[in-house]
């Protein structure tokens, strides 16, 4: 077997380091207590320690305080050491300053073998043999046809309403779209590939065979992490459909634009080829802000690795309390008991995952239903749900760091009241609509009709919009728009205080052509300096035919509309990327650019809804295709996946997935019947595309000036964009003078109250005690049972949750098989589920003003 080659040198005194110069096993303890780390990695540490000089350890305490003072994920402890010894003077003759300096010693040798982070370490291995095989035939054929399958079943069911369910709720940001049928999600790939690889590598031949000078096998030998994980990253490319398919929904069928020309395939194929490899030619390209740097440590990777390291490595080493148990059989623990118990919220006991059980005193209590409810209102409930799933809507709490966590849920709760006053207040005439619905109304309380102000060729029509209604909002849509405004320009100046120093690095480094291993000098980028890079201009290439794919798309074809769309929407992606993709990478929570590439597209192409659309498509969607391409080259880059095999894979995945996915479009148009309409006896009545339509009405053909510009009823929520500016400056200047403002994230504390319309506190608040209780209180005093189980608990839940609810779809609610009893019936009876309004229609028929006035 080849030598696992580490990031560092080994040394004798790595290898066989005992602990017995400083009394044995007690002090590692000690050591790993003080500087927040596992026995096992500080016990590696302090034998490489001793290669090291003091004033290397010297120039490692001022890189520590440096690097480390604004950053939230580091350990607090070490960096409290650090900046000790710093701010005394003669610290090594001070009392106890030869014990303060032996321990930063193994802190300095930890961070250079190791990664700064203890998540990182709970689960990322610091070595590697660079002669394990990972592309390999197997690994192609479970990767292709996984992809294959999960874009079908994905694009499939996407337009389809499970009517088993007793609730559904339209959003208009397609996004955030409560999916009510089915999703296959790429943990189920993961799971599902590891039977399928041992199957392989015990019944294909071992026969090798020589191919243009390249000796290759049909089965090498066992089915190993790096195989699993190469499966894995392509099930992430590929189980995300083409997000041009709603586009070519709403142009499509009858009921909607009715541009027959857009069932073309060459049209279909290239926008969604164009949208997708804009954003992974994007994240190439910004990889020295996203990938490389050792601080973008991308937490959901963390679960993903946990879980292939609990297949594929069967330790039994003791942690605190005497667990023995390994990975595997912890995740199986886990992963059947929520396999079972997900059946009773998701199917059996509704009213677990909404327990508005405050609103059952008085069902049809409106003030009642709109502060405490669920379903429609605003969730105030200090125990509202027992469904997990509920919980991971605005954050993975087990994933993500405890601050981050606990900054989203103070987000919504500020808002809370301000979304109250301004229902209770009737500002914006918000108290004749429900408090918290993401619907669009007229002025009669009803849903807004958007055939009503657009003409045969659906464009705008003033005078049916005259004679009609403005368009209205409710409080917590209000709310939602305003504080969108508000992180867009708090992400920018945040990413400009906090990170200035390392972006004008990186784009320096770009300019000047220098190794990206040469300026991130990491134990990862160590190890993955074995491997032949792939260039920057690979992906610029890459990046430049993809924007003219797009460009041919929207301009070959009779869309009416300019291909420069497709430059204007990159343009709005390169400005947002980095500093979004940085935001994410450290914090887990993503800040997306709908409302943004909304407003602008409106702007841009007044009256133009199409326009619009592809505005948004290669604005909003290439930013967020550009991010999790950049998580997979993470994803990659931690488990030290050779980039040049990184590359193909999520280059064939995409493909593959685009050509199904565009295909199964293409059967639904025209071979289920009545697609899209409300009776479909399939239930196919596409609940997405029809909120898709309207938001691209409304924004697109009544375009943002009839809603938010000047003189008009929410030009006021523009401020947002100014106060998101203002914010981050001061709180910068608090972090640094007072402690209590240390984990304070602007952008993370505004995020939060992007969960209203239609979420509430129910998905956020629950959160935040099982966020506390595995980052906070087991971290701290259990590091070895966290370092070990932690991101195994939360791969085996989001599993367990993806798995049961694909068999309870296809078993029960597929069929229609429905259980009625109070526990299912109760939690949607009354005001909570009815989104009932505060105040009566006026007399005249209408609220605010009338025909002819505005």
């Amino acid at each position: 077997m080849a030598q696992e080659k580490s990031g560092v040198t080994p040394t004798d005194s790595q290898s066989d380091y005992s602990g017995k110069e400083k009394g044995g096993l007690t002090d590692v303890n000690v050591i790993a207590t003080n500087i927040e780390a596992v026995g096992n990695d500080v016990g590696e540490a302090m034998g490489y320690a001793k290669t090291m000089s003091d004033e290397d350890v010297e120039a490692a305490i001022r890189v520590i305080v440096e690097r480390h003072s604004d950053d939230p994920n580091f350990p607090s402890r070490p960096l409290a050491l650090a900046q000790k010894y710093l701010d005394t003077p003669n610290a090594r003759s001070a009392p106890g300053g030869a014990e303060l300096f032996e321990e930063l010693r193994v802190e300095a040798a930890l961070i250079t073998i190791n990664s700064p982070y203890p998540e990182v370490r709970a689960v990322v291995d610091n070595h590697d043999n660079p002669e394990e095989h990972c592309l390999t035939f197997r690994a192609w054929v479970i990767g292709i046809v996984y992809v294959a399958f999960g874009a079908f079943v994905n694009q499939f069911f996407s337009i389809r309403q499970a009517s088993a369910l007793p609730f559904r709720r339209m959003i208009t940001r397609p996004d955030l779209w409560l999916q009510p049928g089915i999703t296959v999600a790429a943990n189920v790939a993961q799971i599902l590939a590891y039977p399928a690889g041992r199957l392989f590598a015990a019944t294909l031949p071992t026969r090798r065979f020589t191919t243009f000078g390249y000796t290759w096998s049909l089965n090498p030998g066992l089915f190993n992490k790096k195989e699993h994980m190469v499966i894995t990253i392509m099930a992430n490319v590929g189980f995300n459909t083409p997000y041009t398919a709603y586009i070519i929904w709403v142009q499509y069928p009858t009921r909607f634009f009715n541009q027959k020309w857009a069932l073309n395939f060459g049209y279909q194929i290239l926008t969604a080829l164009s949208t997708n490899f804009i954003g992974y030619g994007l994240a190439g390209v910004t990889r020295r802000f996203l990938v490389y740097p050792y601080y973008t440590i991308w937490p959901a990777n963390l679960a993903t690795i946990a879980l292939n390291r609990a297949f594929h490595e069967h330790s039994h080493n003791a942690v605190e309390g005497g667990w023995r148990v390994s990975r595997m059989r912890y995740f199986l623990y886990c992963f059947c008991g929520m396999f079972v118990y997900f059946w009773l919220p998701d199917y059996l006991f509704t009213a677990l995952s909404y327990f508005n059980w405050i609103t059952w005193i008085a069902p049809d209590n409106v003030n009642l239903a709109a502060i405490t409810g669920g379903i429609g209102g605003l969730g105030f409930n200090p125990i509202s749900t027992f469904d997990y799933n509920q919980m991971v809507v605005m954050t993975d709490p087990i994933i993500s760091p405890f601050y981050s966590t606990m900054n989203t849920f103070l987000g919504a709760l500020i808002t809370f009241p301000i979304i109250v006053a301004v229902w209770y207040s009737n500002t914006f005439y918000t108290g004749y609509l429900p408090i918290n619905s993401n619907a669009v109304f007229d002025n009669t309380g009803v849903s807004y009709n958007v055939s009503k102000i657009v003409n045969a060729d659906t464009k705008f029509d003033e005078a049916g919009y005259k004679a009609y209604s403005p368009a209205y909002l409710a409080a917590g849509n209000i709310m939602l728009y305003c504080f969108f405004f508000a992180v867009y320009t708090a992400t920018i100046v945040h990413a400009f205080l906090y990170h200035r120093r390392e972006i004008t690095h990186g784009f320096r480094a770009l300019v000047s052509r220098r190794s990206a291993f040469e300026l991130n000098n990491d134990v990862h980028m160590r190890l993955m300096s074995a491997y032949k890079e792939v260039p920057e201009w690979w992906y610029f290439i890459m990046l430049c035919i993809s924007i003219g794919l797009g460009a041919a798309g929207v301009g070959a074809y009779p869309t009416h509309a300019s291909p420069a769309v497709v430059l204007y929407g990159v343009f709005l992606a390169v400005i947002f990327c980095i500093p979004v993709g940085i935001i994410l990478s450290v914090t887990n929570i993503q800040i997306t650019l709908n409302v943004v590439a909304e407003m602008l597209g409106g702007l841009w192409f007044e009256g133009d809804a199409l326009s619009m659309n592809y505005f948004k498509a290669y604005g909003y969607v290439t930013t967020a295709h550009t991010l999790a391409f950049a998580q997979d080259l993470k994803l990659a880059h931690y488990v030290h996946i050779p980039q040049r095999i990184t590359f193909t894979i999520q280059t064939v995945a995409t493909v593959v997935s685009s050509f199904v996915a565009m295909a199964i479009v293409n059967f639904q148009m025209t071979s289920i019947p009545d697609v899209c309409a409300e009776d479909q006896k399939d239930n196919f009545t596409c609940p997405g595309i029809n909120t898709f339509f309207t938001a691209s009405v409304l924004w697109g053909t009544l375009g943002p000036r009839m809603m938010f510009g000047p003189g008009k009823i929410y030009s006021y929520l523009l401020f947002g964009f100014l106060a998101g500016a203002i914010l981050p400056i001061p709180v910068y200047f608090l972090r640094k003078k007072y402690r209590m403002f240390e984990y304070l994230h602007v952008p993370v504390l505004l995020a939060g109250a992007l969960v209203w319309a239609p979420y509430n506190l129910q998905n956020i608040w629950p959160a935040v005690p099982v966020a506390w209780f595995f980052n906070f209180y087991v971290k701290k005093r259990y590091l070895g049972w966290w370092s070990k189980y932690n991101y195994i608990t939360s791969g085996a839940f989001n599993s367990a949750i993806a798995l049961s609810a694909i068999v309870i779809f296809f078993a029960l609610q597929w069929p229609n098989v429905t259980i009625s009893w109070s526990g299912n019936d109760r939690p949607y009876e009354g005001c909570d589920n009815d989104e009932c309004p505060r105040l009566s229609i006026p007399a005249v028929g209408y609220f605010g003003p009338g025909v002819g006035e505005f």
